[in-house]
């Protein structure tokens, strides 16, 4: 796993299978984004077996294959569809693409993990809601700055646990690798990936609502910037807001991370709460530790610093399958998975309103 790569950035862990072999076959499709290697990790880890995959590309077929060889190559995605012992289609298409590649799954009767941002458009995230409510299947969002990172799970479990008292705010900074010359032409296109508030913040504003206990907020600040070379391609991105428990939030999201930097993002998080603070650093502890994953916790007993890497795992996929086979929500509800969608893209309109 590369920890300078971003895009490629795939984690895996050992955990205990939820399921028994042959019990949860789920097949990967449209491979245009490296989190897919992450999203098939993570429900391998976890007791899942793939036994499809489909994708355009030969050469990303033929990557994939060699990393998972448990995949059968089919000709047309329809023959996943079809399949009815397939329970669950993972994607990482183009964003544009993923809301209408996640209908044909749920008129299928099957679920769909995509990669993060589910959606460009508010248009879409309707069409599928109703699909949703209609299909009653699931629609899975693979949010991993929080779902695939130790110390942002670990720190989850510190706020709902009430330790450090109610979250009044939530401050995330998100900074990214470039990367330019590895990039596929959509990245630079933003119809094709919907802005960065609603591609990477999509990630910041699920990870507000779950520290926060949040089921709504309302915006107060949004903006973005522009690359001056790749005009399609915003590289920076701020905005605000205050949710229904009252608790505020802020993020930075950009593309600035330095060439000397050993990780591909020095991913923070800072949690206050009326008994306590967190600080996460997810991915590097800047000049003493790469890779990283601590939680750094101060409450009425102390200062503790909390090693998470390796140590707290990824329980969400396992949760994901058993939300899956059984109709719970115990991974994260559906109402939950939209709204940090929804709340990202109002975001991003409010920007693009204001800053052109």
């Amino acid at each position: 796993m590369s920890i300078s790569d971003g895009a490629n950035y795939a984690p895996s862990a050992s955990a205990e299978h939820v399921v028994s072999p042959g019990e949860f076959r789920f097949a990967a499709a449209f491979l245009d984004h490296g989190h897919i290697n992450g999203q098939v990790n993570g429900l391998l880890d976890a007791g899942g077996e793939l036994v499809a995959v489909y994708d355009t590309d030969p050469t990303r077929l033929k990557a994939f294959c060699e990393r998972f060889p448990t995949a059968r190559v089919v000709e047309q995605f329809g023959d996943i569809l079809e399949d009815d012992s397939i329970r669950l289609v993972a994607s990482a298409a183009i964003p544009n693409q993923r809301a209408d590649i996640g209908l044909q799954v749920l008129e299928a009767g099957k679920d769909y993990f995509t990669d993060k941002s589910p959606f460009t458009t508010l248009e879409q995230l309707e069409i599928v809601r109703r699909t949703v409510e209609r299909t009653k299947r699931r629609y899975f969002v693979y949010y991993a700055e929080r779902l695939h990172n130790e110390a942002a799970w670990r720190a989850g479990e510190i706020t709902q646990s009430g330790e450090i008292g109610d979250v009044i705010q939530v401050l995330n900074i998100a900074p990214h690798r470039l990367a330019a010359t590895t990039r596929p032409g959509w990245f630079f296109e933003k119809q094709s990936y919907g802005g960065i508030l609603t591609d990477i913040g999509s990630h910041q504003v699920e990870q507000f609502l779950t520290y926060a206990g949040c089921q709504e907020a309302s915006l107060t600040m949004a903006r973005v910037r522009k690359h001056p070379e790749y005009l399609g391609l915003e590289d920076f991105g701020e905005m605000a807001m205050v949710g229904d428990t009252g608790a505020s939030f802020y993020s930075r999201v950009d593309w600035f991370t330095p060439a000397g930097m050993p990780v591909w993002g020095d991913g923070r998080t800072f949690i206050t709460g009326t008994k306590g603070t967190i600080e996460i650093r997810k991915y590097v502890d800047v000049a003493r530790l790469a890779p990283a994953s601590l939680v750094i916790l101060a409450d009425n007993t102390g200062v503790h610093e909390i090693n998470c890497l390796g140590q707290v795992g990824f329980p969400f996929f396992g949760q994901l399958i058993l939300d899956s086979l059984n109709g719970t929500e115990q991974a994260m509800s559906q109402a939950h998975i939209f709204k940090a969608a929804e709340l990202s893209m109002l975001a991003q309109k409010l920007a693009d309103e204001q800053h052109g």
